[in-house]
């Protein structure tokens, strides 16, 4: 069943992608909807070095490993987190050992599972400074979808984050590339990660959707919009890695680059062209919003 609500209309947008189905976070947080394939597991595997994916066969979760401790980034929603666990464990990693969260940004389908997750591990939570108002109140301050009040269990930030800010632990270094927009602290990262081959300079990015009831002459909670989508676009363009990811699995085609039980391949996510594509649909689409009275 397809829901036309003004909600499913935004995400639809926002992540190019799929039909909307209930879930239990629909029921719980009482959204209008969901997307059936948000929760749909999909086999964990090494993208680079110490990265692997360890989402759904949409929500993209990473985890990069070191011998003192693993950080995660981005959950999913609060139902798939034992798929996240059970993702680690089969990695042949511990669970337990997470010791820093981070989300590219505070909407229910990158950060639901961190209140759980942090109580389970004792994980620092960290985000852009932005973006920690949405955290601790379950989203309900978004400037779009706080409509709906609540969507997602509170976490507060143990550590806020600034743009160019370097987050350590062991040998791993994740910079953070503010990427406001979608919501006012989102970000991108970058971290180099190796194998027995060669170096890899690994893009994790936060693409910057325009949600439907956006507009970009200014929002209530947000009168800067424009002007941060527009700064973010021109940043992102000029942004230089060898391999990328994104938030949402369908952004960078995951499953068109790579088929459950693939050997290892990092040049699998090297597609320059691929990310120059869906920046200039990005950018099309800014320049068609900032035309809307």
């Amino acid at each position: 069943m397809l829901f036309q609500s003004k909600l499913t209309r935004n995400i639809a947008l926002a992540m190019l992608l799929f039909a909307p189905a209930f879930t239990t976070q629909a029921q719980k947080y009482k959204l209008p909807f969901n997307q059936q394939v948000w929760s749909r597991d999909y086999q964990p595997f090494r993208i680079a070095g110490n990265l692997y994916y360890v989402g759904t066969a949409d929500l993209a979760c990473y985890l990069v490993t070191t011998p003192k401790g693993h950080v995660l980034i981005n959950t999913g929603l609060e139902e798939s987190v034992p798929l996240i666990k059970k993702h680690i464990t089969s990695l042949g990693f511990k669970f337990s050992d997470i010791k820093i969260l981070l989300a590219t940004h505070a909407h229910y389908d990158h950060v639901a599972g961190m209140a759980e997750i942090k109580k389970e591990t004792g994980a620092k939570m960290m985000i852009h400074a932005r973006d920690t108002k949405a955290l601790a109140d379950g989203g309900a301050s978004d400037y779009v979808l706080g409509e709906y009040g609540a969507t997602f269990e509170p976490v507060k930030a143990d550590r806020i984050l600034k743009d160019q800010e370097v987050v350590r632990l062991e040998d791993a270094e994740l910079t953070v590339l503010h990427h406001p927009g979608h919501t006012p602290g989102a970000n991108s990262f970058l971290l180099t990660v190796k194998d027995n081959k060669r170096s890899y300079k690994v893009l994790i990015a936060n693409f910057p959707g325009i949600l439907d009831e956006t507009k970009l002459s200014g929002m209530p909670g947000y009168p800067d919009v424009a002007k941060d989508y527009g700064n973010t676009i021109d940043a992102m363009k000029k942004l230089d890695f060898d391999l990328w990811v994104a938030s949402h699995a369908g952004q960078f085609g995951l499953e068109k680059k790579r088929k459950e039980g693939d050997s290892y391949n990092p040049d699998a996510f090297s597609d320059r062209k691929g990310y120059d594509d869906l920046m200039a649909w990005l950018e099309k689409r800014y320049h068609e919003k900032l035309k809307e009275k």
